[in-house]
């Protein structure tokens, strides 16, 4: 884990990625981004595994239904929290030895969690886990963008979503048969497991993509052996922890971050609504919702994979721009279904599956344009994307409730989600093109 002078794996990756965007480079970076999709997976999967169990939770501990809800809402408050400061320690020390120790307070709070006595302390526990989990979705933005600039980060980012959003259609139905056989406590122990196999993985092959870093470093300490190392530590996060500032005062890139948190928006209003739209609304069956479910998971990847196969030729900041058009479009005649309150599912279904595939053209141009001009600082650059999602995230599920977590509710965050998306593509319309900060 120590910064050495001799050559890194990550700086051939990164030479070869800067040199030339090839078919053989893009093979040459599956393993990576296999890795990265599951480190940024692991946050997802602690929440899907975990979801079926609440309510043998709240029976075993003695607690109600709403209040077990807690136990999902303190992963996300973690993951937020943990995202504001693994970004800037990454861009500091790297971002190699953040991961690490991340996965590591995961893989113990998790534990943890397994001989939680009460809900109190399952609760804290699992915040904390949000936290350990929080290092996986910001470095691996960052190390993509330490790696690939321009078509090539974005088409990395859309096979990252494809990574990342096969395991939490599978987790459900695993956390659940597992539930119902062996009880809440041994899904919490796969938790576990599942930590402890990215935490090797990490460990084993990570490149140290801030190599730079380490070496400026190294070359530093050698040229002024005696002077303190805690007193430059401590100026190098203080440095990075300031770049917060740079970027809150930067209107282009708030817009353009904020772009895939109101994606995410879009996505919640419609999971945390689909039980009563779907079941109560449309009169499906259990497993006629799970098939509906699925399907409308394979759209958010597909448009993904569409983005990655067509961004070499049209590039990030013209897809960007279809993808935000076409979503207003399919948002507000989805909005007008739902307030119609028609029976017709297929009227539903049509708007609502083109709607999700379009967004597949947004999350992953928005996120590497507002990275692109931020290279020194991609980690508190990510960080301050992925704390806007979880906290937009956050805030649809409590507005969906009040405004009756019913099929109005949907409709009304969607069509407020695609307008407002629609009036931060026009403020970032004429510098759609990144402005590379040194």
């Amino acid at each position: 884990m120590r910064c050495t002078a001799t050559t890194h794996p990550g700086d051939q990756l990164r030479m070869s990625a800067l040199r030339t965007e090839t078919p053989t480079t893009t093979r040459s970076t599956f393993g990576l981004v296999v890795l990265l999709g599951a480190m940024a997976a692991l946050g997802a999967v602690t929440i899907d595994l975990y979801l079926p169990s609440l309510p043998e939770v709240a029976e075993d501990l003695g607690t109600t239904h709403a209040r077990t809800q807690l136990t999902i809402t303190g992963v996300l408050v973690g993951s937020a929290i943990g995202q504001l400061v693994v970004g800037p320690l990454s861009d500091a020390f790297g971002r190699r030895k953040p991961a690490a120790v991340g996965f590591v307070v995961y893989v113990v709070a998790c534990l943890l969690c397994t001989i939680a006595p009460n809900l109190p302390t399952l609760v804290a526990f699992r915040v904390l886990s949000g936290v350990g989990a929080s290092a996986g979705a910001v470095i691996g933005m960052a190390v993509i963008r330490d790696l690939f600039t321009g078509p090539a980060a974005a088409r990395l980012q859309s096979r990252l979503v494809l990574v990342i959003g096969v395991a939490p259609l599978f987790a459900p139905t695993v956390g659940g048969a597992i539930a119902e056989h062996t009880g809440w406590r041994p899904v919490l122990g796969l938790l576990v497991l599942a930590g402890l196999g990215v935490l090797v993985a990490v460990w084993r092959s990570l490149p140290e993509t801030r190599r730079e870093l380490c070496d400026s470093a190294a070359q530093a300490r050698a040229e002024t052996r005696a002077a303190p190392v805690v007193p430059e530590r401590r100026r190098r996060v203080l440095r990075t922890f300031a770049g917060y500032g740079q970027l809150v005062r930067d209107g282009r890139f708030l817009a353009l971050a904020a772009m895939p948190g109101l994606a995410l928006a879009t996505i919640m209003s419609y999971v945390s609504t689909s039980v009563f739209v779907l079941q109560d609304g449309f009169g499906l069956t259990g497993t006629g919702f799970a098939v509906f479910f699925a399907l409308n998971g394979t759209a958010l990847i597909g448009g993904t994979q569409l983005n990655a196969a067509l961004v070499e030729r049209f590039g990030s900041a013209r897809l960007l721009r279809v993808g935000v058009l076409t979503a207003v479009v399919f948002g507000v005649v989805l909005a007008v279904v739902l307030m119609s309150g028609t029976d017709q599912l297929v009227l539903f279904a049509v708007p609502l599956y083109l709607l999700l595939l379009s967004l597949g053209l947004i999350m992953p141009n928005a996120v590497t344009l507002a990275l692109e001009p931020y290279g020194d600082s991609a980690g508190a650059a990510a960080a301050l994307v992925t704390a806007l999602q979880s906290g937009v995230g956050g805030l649809v599920g409590v507005l969906v409730g009040v405004l009756g977590g019913d099929a109005h509710a949907m409709g009304y965050v969607v069509l407020g989600a695609v307008l407002i998306n629609v009036v931060l593509l026009l403020s970032v319309w004429r510098t759609i093109r990144p402005r590379v900060h040194a």
